[in-house]
């Protein structure tokens, strides 16, 4: 009788799903009015996301003790930090970045049009899935005018409408100060897909923490990434770390 037939282990299929978060973290100050870049850390570390979206982080400013807040918040996660000042004033600066811990490089970071407080916007490419992700991570303006020059700028050819998006998957991200009515928010959509986490057929508000009823934080992907899930995280914890709640999503990257 012959020897059994050989067989030769199957590699695991190629991982496909990419999980990312949204979080405006008001400087990383909580109900308790105590700075804590920790706490910020293990809300999100519970999220288990691997492409982290942070708004307002203070970095070496004395309100906040001196503190690195996205160097801090990265250290905790194990990943890589990519900082954009939108405000700089001598050595203290206060801004945006993208967490990851996956292969990743900086394409640009720079100002919006402000009309108030400067807003900006950081722009990385990520490797994950095979595949060069193009990721967005902004903060807009207040008044109704400056979101949609933002939004406009933001869509345009130094930015999303950049020939290196055209057909690469892409995620933009952020604290938009916009509800889905505004005009903003409707270039946007126009344009891309908006990652809605939905409750009894509603959205889920952000904004404030501890009794949400605005959604001020938005995701949007385009067609080469298909939503799987989208949620607000409203722990005890996550109610208490910022005036924001984040917005974690679950996206498929398609070939």
């Amino acid at each position: 009788m012959g020897s059994p037939a050989m067989t030769t282990p199957q590699d695991p299929p190629a991982r496909r799903v990419l999980r990312a978060l949204t979080y405006n973290v008001h400087s990383c100050r909580g109900s308790d009015r105590r700075h804590d870049p920790a706490r910020i850390a293990e809300v999100i570390a519970e999220s288990g996301a691997e492409i982290i979206a942070l708004q307002e982080l203070d970095v070496g400013r004395k309100r906040s003790g001196g503190v690195d807040q996205a160097d801090a918040i990265a250290v905790h996660l194990k990943m890589q930090a990519h900082f954009h000042p939108a405000l700089h004033v001598e050595e203290e600066r206060y801004g945006d970045a993208i967490l990851t811990a996956l292969p990743s490089k900086l394409h640009r970071a720079a100002a919006l049009p402000s009309r108030g407080e400067p807003r900006g916007a950081l722009w990385i490419e990520i490797e994950a899935c095979g595949q060069k992700i193009q990721v967005f991570n902004t903060h807009f303006g207040l008044s109704p005018a400056e979101r949609t020059l933002q939004a406009e700028t933001l869509l345009g050819p130094g930015w999303i409408g950049h020939e290196r998006c055209r057909r690469a998957p892409l995620l933009l991200l952020g604290d938009f100060n916009a509800v889905p009515r505004s005009r903003s928010f409707r270039l946007i959509d126009e344009r891309l897909r908006v990652a809605a986490p939905r409750q009894s057929g509603r959205w889920r508000a952000t904004f404030p923490a501890r009794w949400p009823l605005l959604r001020l934080d938005h995701v949007f992907h385009n067609d080469r990434l298909r939503l799987i899930d989208a949620r607000v995280i409203d722990t005890p914890l996550a109610r208490k770390a910022s005036d924001h709640l984040p917005i974690v999503v679950d996206l498929d990257v398609i070939s």
